[in-house]
């Protein structure tokens, strides 16, 4: 198995499935642990909130607003503070205490620099409308992953 860096750099796992016997399989990997519903919701009001506060906006695939408050509901329930899901980190638990990428992290609070996506500035491509997010949205975007 090698890797492929998809969006945001991260790196992805290639299989070679011209090897396997069926062509009709279709992998899919999944989390061993998925995080606590009350995380999810916490995350979900913090970014609804934050949004409205930084006048930022969710992106118009809400799937990317999904997977992100899900990673950062991850995040909270394994490490106890929302780290940003989108980055690499060589030990989580230091970058969790030097608070650089807790989310909202630095370039979002300095710059409006959003490096996962979340909250979009208007004038942004990627930007929707919505400042809102519902739970039901978000498990139905990443039950498909």
């Amino acid at each position: 198995m090698s890797t492929q860096t998809a969006l945001h750099g991260i790196p992805l796992p290639i299989f070679n499935l011209a090897s396997s016997p069926s062509r009709s399989h279709r992998l899919v990997v999944r989390a061993k642990v998925e995080p606590s519903e009350k995380s999810v919701e916490i995350m979900r009001k913090f970014s609804e909130k934050y949004a409205r506060q930084s006048g930022t906006y969710f992106c118009v695939d809400k799937g990317v607003t999904s997977v992100v408050i899900k990673g950062l509901a991850d995040h909270k329930d394994s490490l106890g503070a929302p780290l940003c899901p989108c980055r690499h980190y060589d030990d989580k638990a230091a970058e969790v205490g030097q608070g650089f990428w807790n989310c909202p992290c630095v370039p979002m609070r300095e710059r409006k620099e959003c490096h996962c996506m979340l909250f979009l500035n208007p004038d942004n491509d990627f930007a929707g409308t919505e400042q809102t997010i519902s739970l039901e949205e978000i498990k139905e975007a990443t039950s498909k992953i």
